[in-house]
């Protein structure tokens, strides 16, 4: 005896339901088991090592030189292909802002705390920041490690050039981006009361990029120098051109992570079985009609 109209109805909302219940379980994609997969990171050590002086507050780069390295740094993560990266600030002393890692994220992190209240010892000591981003490496491996020194190269200890070839004698080389004009721009004044700072005979004091310090360094070390600008040429020179390609690359210890598997297929087998199951009801509605 053929089913009635309204026991068909009533089968076919029920395939209807369960035809939704499945695909909605399999949209959340359940996952349980798993496998252990062995990942292995290969690339080099970069040490980032900005400037915090109050000259990185010039604003002959727009917002100002600060902020646009800061910006730079950000894409140049975005860029990373495996390799390590710390930052080091540094002013009149420097420190180690974030330790090597691996994971970006953090790094982001401890760089958007940055600025140039972070060290109180004004000054820019570059043989001092170049010296301390060494240490920062934690390794006497004589290889796969880079400096990018991100500053406006106005060295007021004249020790960048020692530094330099101290950081050469154990297989460091160090990348160099100026940040600023040559022609100088004013210092904002710091108590933030507007106008710029002041030297005794009450001149506005202008702070200028010296590129030719700069220069010696990364020439010192087997690096090389570019000058900032809008866009990511300078950091595709350094980093792709430069790290990247001409770098021997090392492997970072292995790590091991968890794969769960994904299990929405599971679901979604049955949800076809009551879509067909309910086609079928269909059709022999309309052969019961006919």
């Amino acid at each position: 005896m053929a089913p009635s109209f309204k026991e068909q109805l009533k089968h076919r909302t029920i395939c209807f339901a369960f035809t939704f219940l499945f695909l909605l379980l399999a949209l959340t994609r359940p996952q349980w088991g798993y496998q252990w997969e062995d990942r292995n990171q290969e690339g080099v050590d970069i040490i980032i090592a900005l400037d915090v002086s109050r000259s990185m507050l010039a604003e002959d780069i727009k917002p100002n030189r600060l902020e646009r390295a800061k910006r730079k740094i950000s894409d140049l993560l975005d860029m990373l292909r495996g390799d390590r990266v710390g930052l080091v600030a540094f002013a009149g002393t420097s420190f180690v802002q974030c330790p090597l890692t691996l994971d970006y994220s953090a790094a982001r992190i401890f760089l958007n705390a940055i600025d140039t209240d972070l060290i109180p010892v004004q000054g820019t000591a570059l043989g001092d920041a170049l010296r301390m981003s060494v240490k920062a490496f934690r390794t006497e491996e004589k290889k796969s490690k880079a400096i990018i020194l991100i500053t406006d190269g106005e060295d007021q200890t004249g020790q960048a050039l020692q530094a330099a070839k101290e950081a050469r004698e154990v297989g460091v080389k160090v990348f160099t981006i100026g940040i600023g004009k040559e022609i100088g721009a004013p210092l904002p004044n710091p108590d933030k009361t507007g106008g710029f700072l002041k030297n005794e005979e009450g001149e506005v004091i202008l702070t200028k990029l010296d590129e030719t310090t700069l220069q010696k360094i990364s020439l010192e070390t087997g690096g090389s120098y570019v000058r900032s600008v809008t866009g990511d040429i300078d950091l595709k020179t350094i980093y792709l051109d430069q790290i990247n390609q001409n770098l021997e690359k090392k492997k970072f210890k292995s790590e091991r992570r968890k794969i769960w598997q994904e299990r929405f297929q599971w679901f979604i087998f049955p949800a076809l079985l009551f879509l067909l199951y309910e086609a079928n009801l269909a059709e022999r509605k309309r052969e019961t009609n006919s």
